[in-house]
């Protein structure tokens, strides 16, 4: 089975190597750095078999980037809480949106109108849209990337379809192929990042269903966040281009 990678960091100025990457399924930590050649330092290697190598690796590398605890507990927040944040941010909040599939959006009576007419009602005054309209008239930022299958789902055609209705309050929707995502290594994770010091990762099951909300504010692991940030936005194209590149 092909490893689920997830970068975790590097300290290199360049973004290159060495790095760390785990592997989401096993909990495994794969280490990326030039190899050990020198064959008098390879001898002094105890349990070196074989089939092993060697890499070398600055300690601040696995200092800064290491899990730091074997289990690390959760801090689970309410949903009251969570929508508070939509209110409260300084700056930017911003989300990487991975699922082909929400159980929220099937409940949705709007989403049984597109299935069956391919169109949709949209609510351009909801709660959501106000708040949009709000936090951009006072100088904030919201955006997104939304991942893409190819070609994409039934449940990512409704979310194109419903983008008008935010994106007309300010919210700025980018689109991204899966084939991209997953050669940046972007990971499953849906999550929000709010003024680059905290992340919201949304838990769902295998259903599609969103269960709860976990805050994640240590340093390390926001960077980490920003930085899968940055990756998805390099070459993301506006939601509307590409629903109209669709309907061609």
């Amino acid at each position: 089975m092909t490893r689920r990678l997830r970068f975790t960091g590097t300290d290199s100025k360049n973004g290159g190597c060495p790095a760390l990457h785990e592997d989401t399924r096993s909990g495994e930590i794969i280490v990326q750095g030039p190899p050990l050649t020198d064959p008098e330092d390879l001898a002094r290697l105890k349990h070196f078999g074989p089939e092993d190598h060697a890499v070398v690796v600055p300690r601040e590398l696995l200092v800064n980037h290491a899990p730091k605890e074997l289990d690390r507990v959760p801090e689970v927040i309410g949903l009251d809480e969570f929508g508070r944040l939509f209110e409260t941010f300084e700056h930017t909040a911003w989300r990487l949106e991975t699922r082909r599939g929400y159980a929220s959006d099937r409940e949705d009576p709007t989403y049984r109108e597109f299935v069956d007419t391919g169109r949709i009602t949209l609510d351009y005054d909801d709660d959501w849209c106000r708040n949009i309209r709000a936090q951009v008239a006072a100088g904030k930022t919201i955006g997104r990337v939304r991942i893409l299958d190819e070609p994409p789902t039934e449940g990512q055609l409704f979310l194109l379809a419903d983008s008008p209705r935010t994106t007309s309050a300010g919210e700025d929707i980018r689109c991204l192929p899966r084939s991209e995502a997953e050669a940046r290594l972007l990971g499953d994770e849906d999550f929000w990042v709010f003024d680059s010091r905290l992340v919201a990762r949304l838990r769902f099951d295998d259903a599609d269903v969103f269960h709860d909300v976990e805050v994640i504010t240590h340093p390390a692991e926001v960077l980490r966040y920003c930085q899968l940030r940055d990756a998805a936005m390099h070459g993301a194209r506006p939601c509307g281009e590409v629903a109209a590149q669709l309907t061609d």
